[in-house]
């Protein structure tokens, strides 16, 4: 169920019953031959899916994250830090003050870790919520599948190129790994990238990726249980 397809009255209607809901945080930046809305369109799916299984409403999802390394490539839009922490607070304020107690959130950029930060200290001014930050590419479900097809996962390499996000172009094979431990412009880094890959599998069968986007899938149920 999406919170934006109902009015207010059936969202009024949903809290008698029902305090629980997904917000969705992305990015639109490159991902080399795959969409520019990929941290938005895979935590979205998983998401939704997840809602078809319980009945939880996702909101309307964040679809801006913090991507200025990659500002240089077009199509990429970033926030500002800061504008990010605002946003993803005032977003869980708001549900909060309507009713909203558990809150799972369904992050699809790693740019956005520093809103969990800012999160953890208004937990401690909202004490009564319950508020949960999911990863789905860090999951220990999902690490465990590409290390048993022997993969690495990369940014825009095979871990994110789902068939639903796939593009003509894709090459096929692996590409060097690109590694620093240097701060570096946005310039240097489209530079260094080349097609903004960073390295491994361009891709992976849709069977591996189905296995992948069921391990994320029962993670995400295994949230909502808010245990």
């Amino acid at each position: 169920m999406h919170l934006g397809e109902m009015n207010w009255m059936e969202v009024e209607q949903y809290l008698k019953k029902e305090d629980r809901i997904m917000l969705v945080l992305g990015a639109t930046e490159q991902h080399g031959y795959i969409s520019l809305e990929a941290d938005v369109k895979i935590p979205l799916k998983l998401a939704e899916a997840a809602s078809e299984a319980t009945g939880v409403l996702v909101a309307p999802p964040l679809n801006f994250g913090c991507s200025s390394y990659f500002i240089d490539f077009p199509g990429t839009i970033s926030f500002r830090v800061q504008t990010l922490l605002n946003a993803v607070e005032d977003i869980v304020r708001s549900v909060y003050h309507q009713g909203f107690r558990r809150i799972l959130i369904v992050n699809g950029h790693g740019g956005n870790e520093p809103a969990k930060v800012s999160l953890g200290e208004l937990a401690n001014d909202l004490r009564d919520m319950k508020l949960s930050w999911y990863n789905w590419w860090k999951s220990s479900s999902v690490q465990a599948v590409a290390q048993a097809h022997g993969l690495a996962a990369y940014h825009a390499s095979w871990l994110e190129a789902f068939p639903f996000l796939r593009t003509s172009g894709m090459p096929e094979g692996e590409k060097p790994v690109f590694e620093t431990s240097h701060i570096l412009p946005s310039d240097r880094v489209r530079q260094a990238l080349g097609d903004g890959v960073y390295g491994g599998a361009y891709k992976a069968s849709d069977a591996v990726m189905d296995e992948v986007f069921t391990a994320a899938l029962n993670d995400i149920l295994e949230l909502l249980k808010f245990n």
